[in-house]
């Protein structure tokens, strides 16, 4: 969830990573001020259709992370995107701060956080999942791989 500049930016890295790791899951685009009606009505049918992990992108007043996790008692993983104004500052402290007793799960700005995201809604999946533990293993040990064969930045990458 979260605004349709996320989604074109850094909350498509959360999806390609989602479907690398065969994770079923469902995109939408939808406000905590613009659309809270169908929000909290997304929410609600989600759960009903046994959505395990909610994960949701916001920048500036980054509330929608919040206000899922105040209609929910399924885990909420919150990604703070870059905003012009504060270059994202003001969406990660509007994610972290929540108050106590409706928890968000709060990563990194950007892309960083995006893949992360997925990484760690997967990772809290993948406890009853076993085909998705391995999956994680082996998206870990290829990363792995990735720099080994690469461990000096002065040389050209192999071909």
């Amino acid at each position: 969830m979260g605004s349709r500049s996320d989604w074109s930016g850094a909350m498509e890295h959360c999806a390609s990573t989602l479907e690398e790791l065969s994770v079923p899951h469902d995109v939408r685009i939808l406000s905590a001020h613009r659309t809270p009606e169908e929000l909290v009505a997304y929410v609600r049918r989600s759960e009903a259709d046994g959505v395990e992990v909610f994960i949701a992108a916001a920048g500036g007043a980054a509330h929608l992370a919040g206000v899922v996790a105040g209609h929910t008692l399924k885990p909420v993983v919150g990604v703070p995107m870059q905003s012009s104004a504060l270059q994202g500052l003001d969406s990660l402290l509007s994610t972290v701060q929540m108050p106590a007793g409706i928890p968000v799960a709060t990563l990194a700005i950007g892309k960083a956080g995006a893949v992360n995201a997925a990484l760690f809604a997967a990772q809290i999946l993948a406890g009853s999942r076993p085909e998705l533990a391995a999956a994680l293993r082996q998206h870990r040990e290829a990363r792995r791989q990735r720099i080994a064969a690469d461990p000096d930045p002065r040389q050209p990458p192999p071909a």
